[in-house]
């Protein structure tokens, strides 16, 4: 079974890694059901019939943006901070890694040349989506 971590600062969840090697039988949501972006893990065998349908009209009132990374290629270094703009720690992504920024804030250096695809909620709002603070120094970086 491989890997899903959970960035944390005291009971305050930050982020979930789902690590390229993860795996399990069946459909697990990684995530609770009261977060803006819900991250499910599928494995099915050959054969397997997912039934036709359409998605009803629901009504979702979001107030945070969560935004979902899946790395294809590369390395890349996530640094994470609290609500405050106080770094904690960070972690490398490498390919087939899935990340869910679920709050506080983030920052990234590409460790080798990335390729990856975000998915968050739209419309992107420009200046208005997020607010830019000063980063960690190169000497303050922490890996737990």
């Amino acid at each position: 079974m491989g890997q899903v971590e959970e960035i944390r600062k005291k009971n305050k969840l930050l982020a979930i890694i789902i690590r390229n090697d993860y795996t399990c039988e069946g459909v697990n949501f990684i995530t609770s059901s009261e977060y803006s972006q819900q991250v499910a893990y599928m494995h099915h065998p050959k054969g397997k019939v997912i039934d036709a349908h359409i998605h009803n009209l629901v009504t979702r009132n979001v107030v945070l943006t969560q935004e979902v990374l899946f790395i294809k290629k590369g390395i890349l270094r996530v640094d994470f901070y609290d609500e405050y703009e106080d770094y904690l720690e960070s972690k490398d992504l490498h390919a087939g890694d899935i990340i869910l920024l679920v709050s506080g804030g983030h920052g990234f250096q590409v460790l080798d040349e990335v390729e990856m695809i975000e998915v968050k909620q739209g419309p992107y709002a420009g200046d208005e989506d997020k607010k830019r603070f000063e980063r960690v120094t190169e000497e303050q970086i922490v890996y737990k």
